[in-house]
């Protein structure tokens, strides 16, 4: 598994490579390992997402991307909750099934500038209505790399949410476990036989160990020199970039 999401939002995880990165990606669909991206991309819809994917030459569908949005429609439906949305006009297309009359729950994604006050305030008025006040967040990023810097997260937001209503938000995205699970589910693969790859030591490196998995920090993107002294989280191994772990991968694999 890796994350797409940086690397669409203009990071320069990739700025190493001497080969372009779907290459890379070819080279390990084409082996006997199964390649799944996991992503908390909350600003586009899973479709545009791979459609910008496709348009940067990777050969992927939306069946091979494990992404919050869908798979928070599914949670929504199955508890019968009535969302009010803090999100991005980009994914408002996902929930366009969903019924949002007389809201029963919050849901919080990276809304970027629509993270005003007037919008928070509304969805803290609406979570301190609730008798039981339910609030989920698509992510809980802290941060991510775009090519003017570095952007505050959804997480952050989530976090004065949780803080000024006296509650704790459910993650459906990294780092949550279950998020990981559900995506070695889609694979059928158990969490001892996958690996991940990501430049984010909480999210990315984090949330897999916890699920089972081991995980790869790539030294590009986000990541910063001070993560490989983490006080919580310690990858199983540090790769310059992409095409060097895929290139550990493909040379255990063959053993």
């Amino acid at each position: 598994m890796w994350p797409p999401r940086e690397h669409v939002k203009g990071s320069q995880t990739w700025e190493t490579l001497d080969t372009p990165p779907e290459l890379h990606f070819l080279k390990l669909k084409r082996s006997q390992l199964k390649v799944r991206f996991c992503t908390n991309e909350s600003q586009k819809s899973r479709g545009d997402l791979v459609g910008l994917l496709r348009h940067m030459g990777f050969d992927i569908s939306e069946g091979e991307v494990t992404a919050p949005a869908p798979a928070t429609c599914l949670i929504l439906k199955e508890r019968g909750l009535r969302p009010h949305l803090l999100i991005h006009d980009g994914i408002r297309s996902e929930f366009a099934q969903i019924d949002t009359s007389n809201p029963n729950c919050v849901v919080i994604a990276d809304a970027g500038e629509s993270f005003s006050y007037q919008n928070m305030n509304k969805a803290f008025q609406v979570l301190m209505e609730l008798d039981n006040p339910v609030l989920i967040s698509l992510g809980k990023g802290r941060y991510y790399k775009e090519t003017s810097g570095l952007m505050l997260d959804v997480g952050a937001y989530t976090k004065a949410l949780e803080y000024a209503c006296g509650i704790k938000a459910e993650v459906v995205g990294k780092p949550a476990p279950g998020y990981f699970q559900s995506a070695l589910q889609e694979m059928g693969v158990e969490s001892h036989e996958a690996i991940m790859i990501g430049d984010d030591i909480v999210g990315d490196v984090g949330g897999a160990q916890r699920c089972g998995m081991r995980a790869l920090q790539v030294r590009t993107g986000k990541f910063r020199p001070s993560d490989e002294h983490h006080p919580e989280v310690k990858a199983d191994g540090y790769v310059d970039n992409l095409a060097e772990a895929v290139d550990l991968l493909l040379q255990y694999a063959h053993q």
